[in-house]
């Protein structure tokens, strides 16, 4: 644990809780400024995470610690880090902070991905997944059509689940029947009640869940075998969601990797794209 980066130490003392949505904010906060955080406040920590003072020490509480100096005591010890000597955000507008925070999340998944293991696994699994469920609702829907896209281009028979209702489980069931053996779900806060339910019922069918989300302690985790991480930023009125998209990317490279024909499709499709006259050059 001492050769992982502060973020990634903080990730593993919130792994496992079970917190509320609002220590959930606060918890990706702190992950989010893992460098800074030792050295705040509880009062400071409150207004980086939007929420109040007795929130913080709430949460200090829920991990089980006497109170906040305790909680910011053992920060110090298991993810130190100099206080960023660069002036803080004050020199920068709130559209360039919003920037900024999307490339530190950027950078939290460099670190994540320095262990290829999880996404080659991940790809392995959606590689042989025959049809291969998508699964993803409310705000993460644009996610899930995105992967879904892409994904058809390579994979022969990619289900985009994007719409929730009556018919979720049905079109689960469908998959399952047609020889599914894999769903891989993008789960953005504010988490859906339903897709949480729609994930606990895909493994009932013996699918093996992959999902990415906003943190390694997000509601989907209890039904996900395997969840990769990615923080969405939180600086603008809606959530930012680029690592998460990108982490998407990363997963179908992962993909094609275990897909025998993938280069061979991308180059029939280029083939009948200029056959059809698709786009223009």
């Amino acid at each position: 644990m001492s050769g992982s980066s502060p973020a990634a130490r903080l990730q593993q003392l919130f792994e496992g809780r079970r917190l509320t949505p609002t220590q959930r904010r606060i918890a990706h906060s702190m992950v989010r400024r893992a460098g800074d955080v030792p050295f705040l406040s509880s009062v400071e920590l409150a207004e980086l995470a939007g929420v109040s003072q007795p929130s913080v020490t709430r949460f200090a509480v829920a991990l089980g610690f006497d109170g906040y100096p305790a909680l910011r005591r053992h920060l110090r010890e298991v993810a130190p880090a100099e206080p960023d000597a660069a002036g803080g955000d004050d020199a920068y507008n709130e559209y360039q902070q919003a920037v900024l925070g999307e490339i530190e999340n950027l950078r939290h998944l460099a670190e994540l991905l320095a262990d290829p293991g999880p996404v080659e696994r991940a790809g392995r699994l959606l590689a042989a997944s025959r049809p291969l469920p998508v699964l993803g609702l409310r705000a993460a829907s644009s996610q899930a059509r995105g992967f879904g896209y892409f994904a058809a281009k390579v994979h022969p028979d990619v289900r985009v689940l994007d719409e929730g209702g009556s018919m979720l489980r049905d079109r689960i069931d469908a998959a399952r029947r047609a020889g599914a053996t894999a769903l891989i779900c993008f789960a953005l806060p504010r988490h859906p009640k339903e897709v949480v339910d729609a994930l606990a019922y895909a493994q009932e069918q013996g699918l093996a869940v992959v999902s990415v989300a906003d943190s390694a302690f997000a509601p989907v985790a209890k039904y996900s075998d395997l969840l990769i991480p990615a923080a969405v930023g939180t600086g603008l009125a809606f959530d930012t969601a680029c690592a998460p998209m990108l982490l998407g990317r990363v997963l179908l490279e992962a993909m094609c990797d275990d897909l025998p024909d993938a280069q061979a499709r991308l180059e029939e499709f280029d083939t009948r794209a200029a056959a059809w006259g698709l786009f223009v050059e």
